[in-house]
C-alpha cells in the first residue's frame, strides 16, 4: 500500500494551554490522505476544521501527536516547517488578510521568490497561476486592495499556487462567491489537482459542493471526526448529521422524500445529475 503524502497520529491542540482560557480544539485525530486525493472538510464553525488545515501547513505544532508528510514529522526542525509550507499550501478562509505587496504580481510571486527560484521561473508560475484562477494581465498590475472580494480570494489562491504545493488546502474558498463564480473556481482547483495530482483539501460548509467533487468527505465535531469516507458513506448517516446540526446535499434529502412517497430509489443519491437519472431509470422500467 502506497504511503500518505500527509497523515496525522493521535493529534490533539489545545489553544491557550495552562491557562483559564484553556481550550481543546482538536481531541485525538488520527487521519491520512492519498496522493491525488480530493477531501471534503466539513463541520460547525469551532469544530476544528480550520485547526486540522493550520496543522496540516505547520503553521501551528500539535499540544500531542504528529503530523507526517511523505511519512516525516513537518515540526521535527525549523527547517522541515520551512519545507512544508511550501510543499503545503494553505489559503485562508479571509483572502484580504493573505495579500500585502503593492500589485497583484508581486503578490502571487511572493512564494517562488522565497523559494529561491530564478526570476525567469517565477515569472511563469505568475502567469500560469494567474492563468489558473481567470486573472488578466490588467488585474496583475492592480494594487490587490482594488480588487472585488472574489478577485481577491482568486488572487490569494494563484500566490499558492504559484509554489506548485503537492498538497492544497481551501478554507471555504467559494464563501461570498455568486454561483457562476464558485464554479469557475472549483474546475480550476479541479484542473490544478488534474494537471499536478495535487491532493486537495476543501473545507467547507456546503454540502453540495463536498458531494459534487469529493473523494471522500471527513466530518468534524467537537475536535473529532465522527465520520469520514466516501460522499455515498457519509451521507447515508443523514440522522447522525441531522443530530450534529449537519444537513445532507438538497438533491439527497429530496431522494429521502421521493422514497418517503413510495419510489423505489437506490441509496447513495446525492447530486441532482444522480437523482435525475435514477427517477429516469424508474420511469422508463416501469
Amino acid at each position: 500500500m502506497p504511503q500518505p503524502i500527509i497523515q496525522t497520529e493521535n493529534v490533539t491542540y489545545v489553544y491557550s494551554a495552562g491557562t483559564p482560557f484553556e481550550r481543546p480544539a482538536l481531541r485525538g485525530v488520527t487521519f491520512a490522505a492519498e496522493r491525488g486525493e480530493y477531501v471534503g472538510i466539513i463541520g460547525h464553525t469551532g469544530s476544528g476544521k480550520s485547526t486540522f488545515a493550520q496543522l496540516l501547513n505547520a503553521l501551528l505544532t500539535p499540544t500531542t501527536g504528529r503530523v507526517l508528510l511523505d511519512g516525516r514529522d513537518v515540526n521535527e526542525s525549523k527547517k522541515s516547517r520551512h519545507e512544508c509550507r511550501f510543499r503545503v499550501g494553505l489559503v485562508f478562509q479571509f483572502p484580504e488578510y493573505q495579500l500585502f505587496e503593492e500589485t497583484v504580481a508581486r503578490d502571487i510571486a511572493f512564494g517562488p521568490k522565497n523559494m529561491g527560484l530564478p526570476q525567469r521561473e517565477i515569472d511563469e508560475r505568475v502567469a500560469e497561476a494567474a492563468a489558473f484562477v481567470g486573472l488578466t494581465d490588467a488585474d496583475l498590475e492592480k494594487s490587490p486592495f482594488d480588487l472585488s472580494g472574489g478577485q481577491k480570494r482568486r488572487a490569494a489562491i494563484a500566490g499558492v499556487i504559484a509554489m506548485r504545493p503537492e498538497v492544497l488546502i481551501l478554507d471555504e474558498p467559494t464563501a461570498g462567491l455568486d454561483p457562476r463564480g464558485c464554479e469557475s473556481l472549483l474546475t480550476n482547483i479541479d484542473e490544478y489537482r488534474r494537471k499536478l495530482g495535487a491532493t486537495v483539501f476543501v473545507v467547507s460548509h456546503s454540502m453540495e459542493e463536498v458531494a459534487r467533487r469529493a473523494d471522500r468527505i471527513t466530518v468534524f465535531m467537537d475536535g473529532t471526526t465522527p465520520l469520514d469516507g466516501t460522499p455515498a458513506e457519509v451521507f447515508a448517516h443523514g440522522a447522525e448529521l441531522r443530530e450534529m446540526g449537519l444537513s445532507i446535499p438538497k438533491p439527497a434529502r429530496i431522494a429521502e422524500r421521493l422514497r418517503a412517497l413510495g419510489l423505489d430509489l437506490p441509496q447513495g443519491l446525492f447530486t441532482t445529475e444522480a437523482v435525475r437519472d435514477a427517477v429516469v431509470q424508474l420511469t422508463v422500467n416501469n
